[in-house]
Order: C-alpha cells, then structure tokens, then sequence
C-alpha cells in the first residue's frame, strides 16, 4: 500500500478499498466538481397501482432488490444499541449464501458484535461507517478484510450525493410505515424520535427497503421518508428496543471533576458574551456536556436570557428548555432519549433535521456553521489544539466521528474533557488519531482550567475580567503529566497496515489509524 503525508503531515493511502484516494489539503483547501449522483429514473408502472408495497419477509424484499455478491448495502442508527434490524439483515444475507457485501451504516453499536463471524465468513467484507466496541476492536486487530472508512454524519450525506459511495440497496427501520413507504421515527412501539440519517439512502439508493413493526393505513404522518422513494416494505415482529437509544453517553454525569468542567463550560459562554438573546448552542452526547446544559440553564434564567435555538441530538435536558421557554426551537439530528421522542411528537417547535441540512459540507451552507457554540467531548488533544475521537492512546479504534467534525464549524467550539482518565493523560504531544484540526477548536475545558487558542485573541480578550483559571495548555499539560507519572506511552502499530482511514468533512484523506500490535 502506497502511502504519502497530507497537508497535516500524516502518511494516509492514495488508494482504499480500489478507490483512488485525495488526501486532506487543508482546511477549506478543496473544492468539489462535477455533478450530484444520479439515481435511477423509475416508473409507476413497475409498481402496484393500489400503493401496497408489502412483501412477506426481507429475503423476499432483497431477492425483489436483485441482492448479489459485491454489493452495497446501507442502515441507519437512530435505534443505536436497540437495534435488531441490521442483525436480522445479515443473517438473512448470509442464508442467501451472498458474499462481499460492503456494509454502509451511519454508525454502529455493541448491538452489532453479532456481525462479527459474518466478518470472518466473508459475508461482510469491510464497514464504511463508524466501528464503535467489539467491531472497532476487531477492525484495529487487523481482521477486517478491506479496510475501514470513518466519516463524520455529514461526511456520509457528501460521499452519497457526490457519488463516492453508490448504495445498491438501502434497508431503513421505520418505527412507522404505511404499505406505500411513507414512514417515520415518532410513533410506534419502536418510536425512537427521527430517521433522518436514512434520508440520502432513500433518495440515491438503488433500492430501497423499510422494515416496520408499526404498518399502519396510508397516509403515514408525519412522513420523514417519503413512499415515493420505497420499493418494498416488510413488516417484522420487532426492530429492536427503543429503549436502548438512551446509552452511557447520553446520562448527566455524576463525577465531581466532571461536574466542574460543565459549571466552567457555562460560565465561559456567559463571560466570553455568547450568551445573549436570540444566541444557540449545541450540545454533544455525553455526561460532561449534558451537564453543562443545566448550569447554563440557570445562568440563561438568571439573566432572561432566551436562545433562538438548539441544536440536538435532543435528550429531556433540552425538551426542558423548549417546554420552559427558554428557546424557540430544537433543531434536531437525533434523539437520545424517550422524552426526546415524546417532545418531537408533540411539540411544533422539535424539529427533525437531516445531515444534509445540518452537517453536509457539500451544500450551499448547513446549520454547523450558524450555531454560536458547540460543546465536544474528545479522546485526546494536543498542544496545537488537534483532536482525536476515534483512538484512545492505546491506538484501539472504539468510537465514532457522528457530527463532531461538522460542529467543529460553529463560531465557538468549546471541547469539555477531563484532564486525565484512569491515570492517562489526555492532552498529548501529538494526538493518535488526527480527527480535527486544531485551527478549528477554539477552547479546552478541563478541570484544572480553560484553554483557549491562541489564535482566537478575541477570546482571551474577552475572559481578561472572568473568574475562571486560563491558563496555557503546556501548563496545564505538564502538571497532568506530574500527576500521572509521565506521559502515555505510544501505541504499538504496524505501520505497514493501515486498517482504517479518516475521512474530513470534504471528502480527503486526514489520516490512517494502524493495526495494533497485541503484546
């Protein structure tokens, strides 16, 4: 394998999977040509004239869908670990005995260690999409056949509408659905708020399948897909448990240190002047950061304070805020919790949203870039302020992107972390995994004090009078490492295999996570 240092210095594949590669240029450095993908031209007359979609299973759907060898075949997450849906698919691939297939979620979960063995047997060749627990630890080990391609939310919705990635058949569970393919996310047995992650999958698909365990008459309303993309519809016993959308991720934290972070984060919007009427923030999943949501809560009611709007993942800390009248509206990506669910069915102001709305840097504009704030959580930082999302020191590649990278366009991006977990430092010399460029993250908030970028004198003017502890970041870097016994030591990697790659936000190449090497 070819590999050649990108503009952030690091060596990333000029080829992946035998697609030829461009690696990052820079921060706004690229520029796409050319034209949207091209789904195919249909016709009614292929289709039931009384609207019913409805066949007896999914192999039937999927032989319908001219399943073979080879192909691409997309899911969606918003059941995160509840989901029963991507499991039952597989397994029904397997049976048909198809071999090859590139598997294209908009994320993973624990849920899907199932896949593991269809990993081993071939079924599945490799994930476009993240490779979150067991999944990310066996694609670190080496075991994935092809190698691994991480984008952000907005990243996928780009790699679909460019064309990069062409989806033969999209398989989307609808908590609701009627026999034409009208569905949504918001009610049902299954109701887990939105299913807008699924929304390029339906317009640039090939094909395309919902499974629901809510078939309902037609019209199904809302519709946040829309029938006339469907081909067939297949009504299961079960998608999952909704339930399980609420993780480890998405609960206040109750650490002490982490509960300080939070009260420093809401203090340094009100101080730094971003918290005035008609302001907006968003939140990521997290302890630390939903935390923060209830401090600035109080500083917002203390100084009548009312924010035009938030942008989620939506969780019950939010659908407080809307209900409380403490913002207009809740522009939502995902939800997070079932009061989330609830509030999008009822309240106008919930808003769905899709990644290509929010995060899809290929468009004229997205919402990432009017936001205010963003509050991030981050693996690891180093001293030039990159961040690292998916690796942990040890090289394991166990998380994510989501909409990190997107938000990192906000007006101010604030990253909330701790300054070291289990005795592990978490600001670094330089990061593992290169997942966002430090000229686009603008503070660091640890427990030991606030961070900001030295390029963003606005800010440090801005806090000359606050109470809170700025400081430098090497100062706060070099007590940790005190504390912790040195820094962590580097991870040990073949160098020679690169198991995955990351992608920006425009497509190119920013850099190559290795396998590791087991001790």
């Amino acid at each position: 394998m070819k590999l050649q240092p990108n503009a952030a210095g690091r060596l990333v594949p000029t080829e992946i999977n035998g697609n030829k590669q461009t690696p990052f240029k820079g921060v706004n450095k690229f520029r796409p040509s050319g034209s949207k993908a091209k789904p195919p031209v249909r016709t009614c007359i292929d289709f039931p004239r009384d609207g019913n979609k409805v066949v007896k299973n999914l192999k039937e759907a999927l032989k319908k869908a001219g399943i073979k060898n080879g192909m691409t075949i997309s899911t969606h997450h918003h059941l995160r670990n509840g989901d029963a849906v991507t499991n039952l698919l597989f397994d029904t691939i397997k049976a048909m005995g198809i071999k090859n297939i590139r598997w294209f979620p908009s994320a993973s979960f624990p849920v899907h260690e199932h896949l593991i063995k269809y990993l081993d047997d071939g079924t599945i060749h490799h994930i476009e999409g993240s490779m979150n627990g067991p999944l990310g630890k066996y694609t670190s080990e080496g075991k994935m056949k092809g190698i691994g391609v991480l984008r952000s939310h907005g990243g996928r919705y780009a790699a679909v509408q460019d064309g990069e990635v062409h989806i033969d058949i999209a398989v989307i569970a609808a908590p609701a659905s009627d026999p034409f393919g009208n569905a949504n996310g918001v009610s049902g047995k299954s109701a887990s708020g939105l299913i807008g992650f699924a929304l390029a999958d339906s317009e640039y698909a090939d094909k395309v399948i919902v499974v629901t365990d809510n078939l309902v008459p037609f019209p199904c309303i809302p519709w946040q897909i829309q029938g006339n993309n469907v081909d067939y519809v297949v009504q299961v016993d079960s998608l999952g448990d909704a339930s399980k959308i609420v993780s480890g991720t998405t609960e206040v934290t109750k650490s002490p240190d982490r509960l300080l972070i939070a009260e420093y984060v809401a203090q340094f919007i009100e101080d730094a002047g971003i918290m005035r009427d008609g302001f907006s923030f968003q939140a990521g999943a997290g302890g630390t950061n939903l935390a923060f949501v209830l401090f600035l809560k109080e500083r917002m009611k203390a100084k009548g304070v009312k924010a035009r709007f938030v942008r989620g993942g939506s969780t019950k800390y939010l659908v407080q805020m809307l209900e409380e009248g403490l913002t207009d509206y809740i522009l939502d990506g995902q939800t997070f919790d079932l009061e989330g669910v609830r509030s999008m069915r009822e309240n106008p102001g919930h808003v769905n949203t899709s990644p290509f709305t929010s995060y899809n840097f290929h468009g004229k504009g997205n919402f990432a870039s009017i936001v205010d704030t963003a509050v991030l959580g981050a693996t690891e930082v180093d001293l030039n302020y990159n961040a690292n999302v998916v690796t942990h020191s040890d090289g394991y590649l166990l998380h994510g992107i989501g909409g990190w990278q997107n938000c990192l366009y906000s007006k101010c991006t604030i990253l909330a972390i701790p300054a070291f977990r289990d005795r592990i430092p978490v600001i670094v010399d330089d990061v593992t995994t290169l997942c966002g460029p430090g000229e686009l993250i603008d503070v660091i908030i640890t427990e030991r004090g606030v961070c900001i970028n030295p390029i963003r004198k606005d800010l440090i003017k801005a806090l000359k009078k606050s109470t809170l502890p700025v400081r430098k970041i090497e100062d706060v870097k070099k007590e940790v490492d005190e504390i912790c016994g040195g820094a962590p030591a580097k991870p040990r990697v073949n160098k020679n295999k690169v198991v995955a790659v990351i992608k920006w936000v425009d497509g190119t190449v920013l850099d190559s996570v290795f396998q590791v090497r087991k001790s």
